[in-house]
């Protein structure tokens, strides 16, 4: 595999997993608002996974359905941040605000790629992501505006921070723990990354939910 296929791969399996960790929050998040506001994302994530896969699929020789639904879980590449299941708020919270951060730093990184194609794509997904990021910033406001958010908002990212280190490759995390301990107002422990290499148990147990119905189609059933 290419590592240009290995990069597309990384980020499509990264938007596709998060997208359906967020549909999980529709009926069941703390305010009607949100169940819209998170449906939203998941629709949008999923649909910058579409894109990457069609791209890394012309290059392979195969489909984006297949790339999306047919590889064992060992053969994703998401990172582990996206991977885990987070029924808790401010977790959910936590998560959402530093991936969209790390995703805005990779997403600067590969407009200025060479590959016309790769820079095209992240231009129109960083268009589209800048809602998610407002959101996530909506929400960090609120949580440190009180002693209890502050608190709650910390734990979760200390808890998180090794995930969220795994997403970017080692020379875009300065750039985001400069952002992340800027916006806090403190210094994050200093952690060894979790990489894409580790697969958590969440990870097998969400495909087989996410492939259920194309498993249960006998000619496979489509996007």
């Amino acid at each position: 595999m290419s590592e240009r296929t290995d990069l597309l791969l990384s980020i499509a399996d990264d938007e596709l997993v998060l997208g359906w960790r967020n549909s999980e929050w529709t009926g069941i998040a703390p305010f009607l608002e949100e169940d819209v506001a998170f449906s939203s994302i998941a629709q949008n994530e999923i649909g910058h996974a579409r894109a990457l896969y069609e791209l890394a699929a012309a290059e392979l020789g195969t489909t984006a359905d297949e790339l999306a639904f047919d590889r064992s879980p060992a053969e994703y590449r998401c990172a582990p941040l996206v991977q885990l299941r987070k029924l808790e708020w401010a977790r959910t919270i936590a998560r959402h605000w530093l991936y969209e951060t790390a995703d805005e730093i990779r997403l600067a990184a590969l407009r200025a790629s060479d590959d016309p194609e790769i820079a095209g794509i992240a231009a129109k997904m960083d268009r589209e992501e800048a809602y998610h990021r407002m959101h996530a910033e909506m929400w960090v406001e609120r949580l440190l505006s009180s002693d209890e958010g502050r608190a709650r908002l910390n734990e979760a990212v200390d808890e998180l921070w090794p995930y969220a280190l795994g997403v970017l490759d080692d020379g875009l995390r300065p750039e985001l723990r400069s952002r992340v301990e800027r916006r806090l107002g403190r210094a994050l422990p200093d952690v060894e990354p979790v990489s894409r290499d580790v697969h958590e148990a969440e990870l097998a147990e969400l495909l087989e939910e996410m492939t259920m119905v194309r498993r249960s189609a006998p000619a496979g059933a489509r996007w």
